[in-house]
């Protein structure tokens, strides 16, 4: 076991190192001067533009900024944000609660449909059920999650117009945020409808989000018991076991 844990450690060194480069240069790669974007339409002089080129280390090669990136990293120093002028782990850390709720919301929408679906599916074999249940697996798992949440704001925003189409809750409720997730933070607000908006906003990310692992969990529910319902230990009771009498009640039989 400890050498397995090793071994997976001297894995993930030479994959950070490698995803870290390829974020770094790859960033450099894309059109725009970061400081030209800080200074916004005014402009700037070319005093300015050399005095932030120097503070923010684009005056220095390349390798050297990038093992300045890689110290900040280990730091915790993720920069600032050019839009909103905040440090980027506060931002990171203000968002990340949404983005936990919607996946849990997500996963837990995947596992609720998608654990029955691959039951019945497995259970009716060959049948219209089965069949049904794969075809849609594999659509929803095949379609680009992007244009499936087009289409739900197009049919369900739009045209229903059942859900908001953006948002988190609506702007008719305000309150200061305690854990982070609006779910509980509209609940325990005690607004009235403040929480029923904030299960509206959730329902098309979390069907979006949650479309592709549902195919997966039905299909891979469905091949599991397909396997189980084949061993021997299921197949056997049924020539083997017990047969009911006229009473309905089980009379032991010649096994037992």
């Amino acid at each position: 076991m400890l050498a397995f844990l090793l071994r997976r450690l001297g894995l993930l060194v030479p994959t950070f190192i490698g995803v870290t480069i390829a974020a770094f240069f790859f960033i450099r790669l894309l059109p725009g001067d970061p400081i030209m974007l800080l200074a916004g339409e005014r402009g700037i002089s070319p005093e300015r533009y050399a005095e932030l080129a120097s503070r923010f280390g684009f005056d220095r090669p390349l390798y050297e900024q990038y093992f300045v990136y890689l110290g900040n990293l280990f730091s915790g120093d993720l920069g600032v944000s050019f839009s909103t002028k905040r440090p980027v782990l506060t931002e990171f850390m203000t968002l990340f609660p949404a983005t936990l709720e919607l996946s849990i919301c997500a996963m837990l929408f995947a596992i609720v449909l998608g654990l029955p679906a691959g039951v019945i599916a497995a259970v009716r074999r060959g049948k219209a059920a089965d069949h049904a249940v794969m075809t849609t697996a594999l659509v929803g798992y095949s379609m680009p999650i992007f244009w499936w949440a087009l289409l739900l704001i197009i049919v369900f925003s739009g045209w229903l117009q059942w859900t908001p189409v953006s948002g988190r809750i609506s702007l008719l409720y305000f309150f200061p945020p305690v854990t982070g997730f609006m779910l509980i933070d509209s609940l325990i607000s005690g607004q009235k409808g403040a929480f029923q908006s904030a299960v509206q906003h959730l329902i098309l990310p979390t069907i979006v989000l949650g479309t592709i692992p549902l195919a997966v969990i039905a299909r891979q529910t469905r091949s599991a018991m397909l396997e189980v319902l084949g061993d021997d230990y299921i197949r056997t009771p049924g020539p083997r076991g017990c047969r009911p009498s006229a009473s309905s009640a089980c009379m032991p039989c010649a096994t037992h």
